[in-house]
């Protein structure tokens, strides 16, 4: 399925596509793209840091203390964790089901996803709530990727999902780098992820939504000060972000899993192009913009990721630890966990100010432990 470009969605349908790992990140320089209406500003980045084993000093504001407790067990391949007015939702990757997490850690189907194809990294992906407690979900289709919202009805232990409105489709999707974290940002507006699907140079390529960050309206308009005109597109040349997260001073963050070389940490400004496939990581070539930091893929494979209190917690997939990055200097961070619970996925703030995180060893690429797949919740110290 080709790219096809969205510039004013209207209840569409969102696709993501199934794209196969290259084994060289020796590429041919893309055309060149329109130039943004504000064109970013980029500076120069220090080069990263080694990984310290978790010392305070480098973690940020916020650290995990004390050992993990598991909150839920016998997950099938969880890929996000939501909070609808208190109550944990959670996304299946494969079997395409929303879950309810009930206090004493038991789970209930709320309902399953229509239509969702789950091939490789793609199926039911990224979830987030609005103001209103309306659901938004990620998911890849038979034809693609789409972005849906569903009204949820009912109370806690009896929620159920309305029918689907689909606000974007037409991406293309594969089975590997089909982004998939969705998320609001403090202006109240829907950021989304996408993966390039394999197409390297869509990253490039304006008129395709893949290897993109898009930024939308609540109901999937394109707003007036995009830095694009009449274009979803809010950052682009990118291979496969899954991590979004917002410092408090509003100064945007992404993870982004590189090829062979490096995984990034990427502050996302406007209109701002970060490279692939020309380059992947830190390049100080003035034409793109650098990340803040940068690990080799098999210490990281960033995928969620949680801003707390000057904190960014990172889930990390092949590194199979929890990385801490202090926002105040991004360019350095602190691990915790190493190999002790497998594969991460995501991670976000609960309502009673723990940290919990979702493993992900059933996704076929680790090793299940008997109560694989967990939802694990730990204390922060908070400075």
């Amino acid at each position: 399925m080709n790219a096809i470009p969205i510039r004013r969605p209207t209840l569409l349908a969102v696709t993501i596509g199934a794209s196969l790992l290259l084994s060289s990140c020796t590429t041919t320089p893309p055309a060149a793209s329109p130039t943004p209406v504000s064109p970013p500003v980029t500076s120069a980045v220090p080069s990263p840091s080694p990984s310290p084993a978790g010392t305070s000093a480098t973690a940020g504001n916020a650290t995990p203390t004390g050992m993990p407790q598991a909150v839920a067990t016998g997950l099938e391949a969880p890929w996000s964790v939501v909070f609808r007015n208190g109550t944990p939702l959670v996304s299946e990757r494969d079997s395409g089901r929303i879950l309810e997490l009930s206090p004493d850690g038991t789970t209930r189907a709320v309902g399953d996803i229509p239509g969702v194809a789950a091939v490789g990294e793609g199926g039911l992906l990224g979830l987030a709530v609005d103001g209103q407690g309306r659901l938004y979900v990620y998911s890849t289709g038979m034809d693609g990727n789409r972005l849906q919202r569903f009204g949820v009805t009912g109370e806690p232990g009896s929620l159920a999902l309305g029918q689907p409105e689909t606000l974007v489709d037409g991406i293309a999707s594969a089975s590997y780098h089909d982004g998939g974290r969705i998320a609001f940002g403090p202006d109240g507006m829907l950021y989304v992820a996408i993966g390039d699907a394999g197409r390297r140079d869509s990253s490039q390529d304006l008129e395709s939504l893949n290897g993109k960050i898009l930024r939308m309206t609540p109901d999937g308009g394109v707003p007036a000060d995009n830095p694009f005109p009449d274009s979803l597109v809010y950052s682009y040349g990118h291979r496969n972000p899954q991590g979004l997260a917002w410092a408090e001073d509003g100064t945007m963050f992404a993870t982004e899993f590189g090829q062979n070389t490096w995984d990034e940490l990427n502050i996302i400004t406007a209109g701002a192009n970060y490279g692939w496939p020309t380059v992947e990581g830190i390049a100080t070539t003035g034409e793109f913009t650098d990340p803040v930091q940068q690990w080799e893929p098999t210490e990281a494979s960033p995928s969620g990721m949680a801003h707390i209190d000057g904190t960014l917690f990172i889930a990390n997939l092949r590194g199979q630890v929890l990385r801490a990055v202090p926002v105040a200097n991004p360019s350095t961070s602190a691990t915790y966990y190493d190999g002790e619970f497998g594969r991460i996925r995501d991670v976000t703030e609960a309502p009673d100010g723990k940290l919990w995180f979702i493993t992900n060893n059933t996704d076929g690429r680790g090793t299940p432990g008997p109560d694989d797949d967990r939802i694990l919740s730990v204390d922060l110290t908070r400075q």
